[in-house]
């Protein structure tokens, strides 16, 4: 049942992470677009950053940093007595209520937070490329269009939501698509976070040598797991090209691109 329900968290991740990162992509262009000096610093920073890290350096680093940073404020305000280094050389020791979550707490809300910590994790990282994308899109909406809205007495803030942002998807899709195939062929870094997800349980239930030998004896059968993995993995995203193509004819629908020339076209 374990591996059956590692399923349901892979489709889980991606059913939150992908509007997550989306929405943290949407920031991080309209910061980057900003005439405001710092806020246009940072986020061309937070893009720069996290693409040019590889993602299971930033995996590995930002997750141990975002759980001992909660510990440490925890910490601070539940043990303020605390007379004893929090770093003492390799080890982060903080006090037994401060821990996240507690030790005394069950099983499931250790996985929850574990999940929750994968989910920000992921979220942060295809933002940042989900915002690169994006703000190549808000960049290729003809100026003209802009500056007839203006003409007409738009604002710039009312040109950028009335025409800007309704014609960037047309050109934002194409990048957007592969960045959510990149998402799903990443789904199995949550092994690495220590979630227990379909690469896990295949290697659990598969491997002859592994913790669940001794409840389920048989030779090694990971080939056999893993090649079901292959499958899943193949047909999800085949179902995804489908969707896709569906969203891009109808964006594509009445616009001047290439896609909106070939309907037209074929009309």
């Amino acid at each position: 049942m374990g591996f059956y329900l590692a399923f349901g968290t892979v489709l889980l991740l991606l059913a939150i992470t992908a509007p997550l990162a989306l929405l943290f992509g949407f920031g991080g262009a309209i910061a980057a677009r900003s005439h405001v000096l710092p806020l246009s610093w940072f986020g061309k920073g937070y893009i720069a950053i996290v693409r040019g890290v590889p993602d299971i350096a930033f995996f590995l680093f930002f997750v141990i940093a975002l759980d001992q940073g909660i510990e440490w404020l925890r910490h601070k305000v539940k043990c303020p007595d605390w007379d004893q280094p929090i770093r003492q050389g390799s080890d982060f020791l903080v006090c037994d209520i401060a821990k996240m979550p507690l030790g005394t707490s069950p099983q499931w809300i250790h996985e929850i937070y574990g999940f929750t910590l994968a989910v920000v994790t992921f979220a942060i990282v295809f933002g940042a490329f989900a915002a690169n994308v994006l703000h190549g899109a808000m960049t290729a909406v003809p100026r003209a269009q802009i500056e007839t809205a203006e003409a007409y007495g738009m604002t710039r803030r009312q040109a950028f939501w009335r025409i800007t942002v309704p014609q960037m998807w047309t050109y934002a899709l194409p990048g957007l698509s592969n960045l959510w195939m990149v998402l799903i062929k990443a789904t199995p870094l949550l092994f690495l976070l220590g979630v227990e997800d379909i690469v896990y349980w295949a290697r659990e239930l598969g491997g002859s040598k592994t913790a669940k030998f001794t409840e389920y004896p048989h030779g090694d059968w990971r080939m056999w797991y893993f090649l079901a993995l292959l499958v899943f993995y193949l047909a999800f995203t085949k179902v995804s090209e489908v969707v896709l193509a569906r969203i891009s004819a109808r964006l594509s629908h009445g616009q001047a691109t290439i896609g909106g020339e070939a309907q037209r076209k074929a009309a």
